[in-house]
């Protein structure tokens, strides 16, 4: 049996500087057929959009380097050597205090030599490389939980909306590239991890209020029922989501794709993938486009954190891998409460 020659590697100008791209013909969804070249010139397809994106943000990347069927991992260091002059890092601190040099993309050469390297999925940190302890993006993410579906997830979304209409503030909605709903808002790079996580807290539970025999903020698994999750520690210092644009290594190569609010009741996300978002992208632009435009003062969410707390709703866990947090509640779920573990 002959086999069939293996595909040469390219050199392809991207932003002014030459990318190699090696094993050109490797398959990295092997449902659908594509190709290593696929995800290569998918992202230079949405270059604009994921761009905006992730320009300047400190960047984790999810790498599988044999396909989405082969061994995964996520890369938040890159190394020392082997790596384009070129390349731009920014240093970024995790909640154990250590510290990493990830990725930080200053022009499109560095997504497409991210794919060359077998990266599916992009996840930006809510900050920029200029101010890394200061979150200047607004992270709401809308998780459905067992029984509730997309449909659910869209009337959730339109909750937030009109919370954020209220505000005054605009929120930009994309889907997750699954069966969730994420609506990102720019804020002004002035607050700490820890104030932004808060602010997003009060949000979540005001738009709870509103529908709250479909919404819920439990963090507690066995206290959500059958109800979306706003996912407030998405805020939480290294909680990171696949950004605008990026694939999802799922068998079906979708990607996470904003819509705009008049669109998001009418998809469906296996609407958006690999083929299909690069003709939408060429065709109707990025629905993102103006997101840069204006940056929000979250004053008045953290005034909602003291009138929350003031009628005892404080803080709320954070992720097990975080340190305890000063004013944290105990990190032991409701149906284990006991004096010992709870006082």
């Amino acid at each position: 049996m002959t086999q069939r020659a293996k595909a040469p590697a390219a050199e392809v100008e991207v932003a002014g500087r030459q990318v190699r791209l090696t094993s050109p013909d490797k398959v990295c969804f092997p449902q659908r057929g594509y190709t290593k070249r696929d995800v290569f010139e998918y992202y230079l397809a949405v270059g604009d959009g994921i761009m905006r994106a992730l320009r300047e943000r400190p960047t984790t990347l999810q790498r599988f380097p044999d396909g989405i069927d082969g061994e995964m991992f996520f890369q938040k260091r890159i190394p020392t050597r082997g790596v384009p002059p070129w390349v731009r890092t920014a240093t970024i601190s995790f909640p154990s205090g250590r510290t990493a040099d990830e990725l930080c993309p200053a022009d499109l050469a560095h997504v497409a030599w991210a794919a060359q390297m077998g990266t599916i999925v992009f996840h930006p940190w809510p900050v920029r490389c200029a101010a890394t302890e200061h979150p200047d993006e607004l992270r709401i993410d809308l998780d459905p939980q067992p029984g509730t579906d997309f449909g659910d997830v869209v009337r959730t979304a339109e909750e937030v909306r009109g919370v954020l209409a209220d505000l005054g503030w605009t929120g930009y909605p994309k889907t997750s590239g699954g069966r969730g709903v994420h609506v990102y808002v720019r804020i002004a790079p002035r607050w700490s991890f820890v104030e932004v996580r808060r602010a997003a807290i009060a949000l979540a539970r005001e738009v709870e209020r509103r529908a709250p025999d479909r919404i819920t903020t439990a963090w507690w698994k066995e206290e959500r029922g059958t109800r979306v999750f706003l996912d407030f520690n998405q805020m939480a210092r290294d909680r990171t989501i696949a950004c605008a644009y990026s694939l999802r290594a799922n068998a079906r190569a979708t990607v996470s794709t904003p819509v705009t609010w008049a669109e998001l009741a009418e998809v469906e996300p296996d609407d958006f993938d690999l083929r299909t978002v690069p003709k939408r992208f060429a065709e109707v632009g990025d629905p993102h486009a103006g997101i840069d435009d204006v940056a929000h003062d979250i004053t008045p969410l953290l005034e909602w954190v003291e009138r929350d707390e003031r009628a005892g709703q404080g803080d709320m866990p954070y992720p097990p891998d975080h340190p305890k947090m000063p004013g944290e509640p105990p990190r032991v779920q409701p149906s284990r409460k006991n004096a010992a573990n709870w006082e």
